[in-house]
């Protein structure tokens, strides 16, 4: 069910259309247009007043004004798409949930008439072969309090008579509805839903119907209706929907787009017709004079039921009131690490969110590519310092418009996902409870079948006896075909017969465990059941199961129990089913139902099967029933979406029954391995905190372009420096030689001459391991008169300056030839260090052999100098 947050559908979303409603967006498209308008002054103002002097800057301008325009519409579209796509994603997996909840339901229900109706007490009563139609009544109240579901219960003769029913206060004696000569002339059940006589004073009844059969004759003598509680079971889905706020409006539609129920009737009623959104499309529609944003699902079906013909779920939000509100400030509550590592897999969860970070890097490295072509510069120093500082300034409220815009769509889609995966693991739980709810249900009811009493109580059954019984669990388990055995065994626990379904093997003369028995025989009631605990089950073949249990009782005396009924759930294939229905096939995602020790019963992840340990944390585990948690976690090296809910029950199941065993489910969503260098939103990817105080009025200083290499600032001459590019723009040359040489990259001299650059890994020089080129990962081409190499760093810094009686010689060998940092400057007043790489030196080994040497961490200290 997780298929619905695909996004938008295949309508190319207008950005103009929602952007008047997403306020924060309007103010960073603002912010923007400014600060292009500030680049462009800035452009206009070094060719009107130095032009020689900003010659070597005027190239850089030109690409930072260009990557302003292009980050402008990615920007502000790629959070107009997200927040759009994260509405629609929403809502489109809460309508899956409202319409599949309610299938799943009422597949039950077609069950359920399909054997009530062949029952030989309601059946001889239809037939007149009895006539206590006090007794019946007990009977149907007996089974309407086991299967609180249905809110009336009716025996009707061919003539539509009303022979017997639950609710005597209805005055109703004759029915005139139709279904009863279509019930008549059908084989199987007849699902009804309009308004019907046989349910007075509501405006809709959903009925399910099914013939009765004389006993003897086989001649139909009747008809069985099971009406259903459908406004009390819609309010309950409803309620498990709601969003807090009141901004959605979910709602069940027939197959024309008429409501037939509504979260909300003063908001939009049943029987309104309101427009749909069946493909998802990211468009809106109009209703009453107001525009939504809209998701139609279908029903996905269970066991090739598909519910009522056309029924749909539905979402509606109102545009004015869908973008409200900030997210939710998720990221505070994730480690920094990973939040950061997820950050790098963006392309693959919000490409939109990719997209912008490439834009905001190319900005940044023009801008740290103009700082350096500038220094150095002669002539009018006066007019160019101030456009200089004119860089420098716009260049700082850039980035730091950047790093807010990325932190806020990284927040919103982080949001976004830790909702929707929470409302998949709510949804499997729900979906749990309801199922075993049934399972609850039928135990009870079949013990009190007549003919398994009767045969019980009789003591040695014949051949014949055990024949007839057999037809009935086969019969029944062929109706329920989420068991695969039914057994029935006597006082002793010694197993008289089982159903036979998909040609199990027989396990009569087997015995139930004798815990298990001795919970059976102390049942007090026939209200009351008892189930064995998840573990391996001789009766599920020794896979691990529930197996629901009731006591039959001896028909003249309902005190005296003469033995019991265990039907077996089928948990490898239903469990499963549920998982694998709720992920909807999405790529990256797992799911799992565990107990609260952590014990996998169910699972979607190979690598932990049923009986596996979930290592999940404690405050999980003791998850409040009903309640849910999401978080972003490193899960089986990847970074991943996580959601846990704990289960909390279904009408009286689990609530007030008396039984309890808990069942939390937890929903994984992967989108990358762990990055071994995770960047920091909107900032280099620093140990360092500081950004490194330069003194621009001090004598004798001199300019370095700074950039990062594993968490170390490094520093080289600016005017070493040509330019920073992509690393992606890096080709891998296999040639042998030295693994520090990962390939050559293009490069621009300042002649004007295309020529290719060796690239070198710093980082393989620093660590001795090769580095990982990343989405940020810059390779600096430095110059040495007409030779030109590149070296590979994880981010740049800036173009600081630094007095020369900042430099200081390496504690380590000092004046030592072989070392590729001799100085280090220490920076802001002495906190922070920087290593000053020896260009001359880095030239003169390309061709060494030996390994040249930088500061280890331990040393880049300033109590270390």
């Amino acid at each position: 069910m997780m298929n619905p947050s695909d996004g938008p559908g295949r309508v190319e979303l207008s950005v103009d259309t929602f952007l008047p409603y997403m306020y924060d967006v309007t103010r960073c498209e603002q912010s923007l247009r400014e600060l292009d308008l500030t680049w462009r002054m800035i452009e206009w103002s070094a060719k009107q007043h130095c032009p020689v002097e900003a010659r070597t800057l005027q190239p850089a301008l030109t690409a930072t004004r260009s990557g302003f325009q292009r980050l402008e519409q990615e920007l502000v579209g790629g959070l107009v798409r997200e927040k759009v796509g994260n509405v629609l994603a929403g809502i489109g997996t809460r309508a899956q949930y409202a319409i599949d909840l309610v299938v799943r339901n009422l597949y039950e229900r077609t069950a359920d008439i399909g054997f009530l109706a062949t029952d030989n007490e309601l059946c001889a009563f239809a037939a007149g072969l009895k006539d206590d139609v006090h007794a019946v009544r007990r009977r149907l109240r007996a089974y309407r309090s086991k299967y609180t579901v249905y809110d009336d219960i009716l025996i009707l003769d061919p003539q539509g008579r009303v022979l017997a029913r639950i609710d005597e206060s209805a005055p109703l004696a004759v029915s005139s509805d139709p279904l009863v000569p279509q019930t008549l002339a059908t084989l199987h059940y007849v699902e009804t839903f309009r308004a019907s006589d046989l349910r007075p004073g509501k405006r809709q009844a959903l009925i399910y119907s099914r013939r009765m059969l004389h006993p003897d004759s086989g001649v139909p003598v009747g008809v069985l209706c099971l009406c259903f509680n459908f406004e009390e079971e819609m309010e309950g889905i409803f309620r498990s929907l709601a969003d807090g706020d009141g901004r959605t409006l979910p709602l069940l539609l027939d197959g024309d787009g008429r409501v037939i129920a509504s979260a909300d009737p003063a908001w939009i009623g049943p029987g309104a017709r309101v427009p749909v959104n069946p493909d998802g499309d990211a468009r809106l529609l109009l209703y009453g004079g107001r525009e939504y944003l809209v998701r139609t699902q279908p029903a996905a079906g269970y066991q090739g039921y598909m519910g009522p013909p056309g029924w749909q779920g539905q979402v509606m939000v109102p545009v004015d009131v869908a973008f409200r509100g900030r997210p939710r400030p998720v990221r505070a509550g994730i480690p920094a690490h990973v939040a950061d590592g997820l950050l790098t897999h963006a392309r693959s969860f919000c490409p939109p969110l990719f997209e912008i970070i490439s834009a905001a890097d190319t900005v940044r490295r023009v801008v740290w590519n103009g700082q350096v072509a500038a220094s150095g510069s002669v002539g009018d120093a006066h007019k160019l310092a101030i456009v200089l500082d004119q860089v420098n300034e716009t260049g700082n409220r850039s980035n730091e418009l950047f790093g807010q815009s990325i932190g806020d769509l990284y927040e919103t889609v982080l949001d976004s996902h830790l909702r929707e995966t929470a409302s998949v693991a709510r949804l499997l739980v729900d979906l749990l409870d309801r199922n075993l709810y049934e399972r609850a249900d039928d135990c009870r009811w079949w013990a009190v079948t007549p003919e398994l009493r009767q045969a019980l109580a009789q003591g040695e059954q014949d051949f014949e006896t055990r024949e007839g019984l057999a037809a009935i669990l086969d019969y029944i388990n062929g109706l329920y075909t989420v068991y695969t055995r039914i057994v029935v065994y006597d006082r002793e626990g010694r197993i008289l017969v089982s159903s036979s379904r998909d040609g199990a093997a027989g396990v009569a003369g087997h015995q139930v465990d004798p815990g298990t028995l001795a919970a059976v025989l102390a049942l007090r009631s026939e209200q009351h059941y008892h189930v064995t605990p998840f573990r391996p089950d001789p009766l599920y073949d020794g896979r691990p199961t529930w197996v629901y249990h009731a006591a039959i009782r001896d028909p003249g005396d309902d005190a005296e129990v003469v033995g019991g009924i265990g039907i077996v759930f089928d948990a490898q294939a239903e469990l499963l089913a549920m998982l694998q229905g709720a992920l909807g096939g999405k790529p990256g995602a797992s799911a799992l139902f565990v107990d609260r020790q952590g014990t996998v019963i169910a699972s979607t992840d190979p690598s932990r099967p049923v009986g596996a340990r979930l290592d999940l944390d404690a405050a999980l585990r003791a998850l409040p029933n009903g309640e849910q948690a999401s978080r972003v976690v490193v899960h089986d090296g990847q970074y991943a979406v996580m959601a846990c809910s704990a289960s909390c029950g279904y009408r009286e199941f689990k609530i007030s029954d008396g039984y309890r065993e808990d069942v939390l489910a937890v929903v994984f969503h992967a989108f990358g391995a762990v990055t071994p260098r995770p960047r920091r939103v909107g900032q280099p990817p620093l140990r360092i905190r500081d950004a490194v105080r330069d003194d621009s009025s001090a004598a004798e200083q001199d300019e370095y372009a700074t950039f990062v290499v594993d968490g170390l600032l490094f520093a080289v001459p600016a005017r070493a420096v040509l330019e920073a590019r992509d690393a992606s723009g890096i080709a891998p040359v296999s040639m042998g030689g030295r693994r520090e040489r990962i390939g050559l990259i293009a490069a621009r001299t300042e002649v004007d001459e295309e020529r290719y650059a060796w690239v070198f890994d710093l980082g393989c020089m620093v660590r001795g391991t090769p580095s990982t080129i990343m989405p940020d990962s810059q390779a600096i081409l430095l110059k040495q008169g007409r030779d030109t190499i590149a070296i590979l760093a994880d981010d740049l810094h800036g173009v600081p300056k630094f007095r020369r009686s900042q430099l200081t010689p390496t504690p380590i060998a000092p004046g030592a030839d072989g070392l590729l940092v001799k100085q280090v400057i220490r920076a802001n007043g002495g906190s922070l260090l920087v290593q000053v790489l020896d260009v001359a030196r880095l030239f003169a080994c390309i061709d060494d052999p030996g390994l040249p040497t930088v500061l280890p961490d331990e040393f880049l200290h300033a109590e270390a100098l």
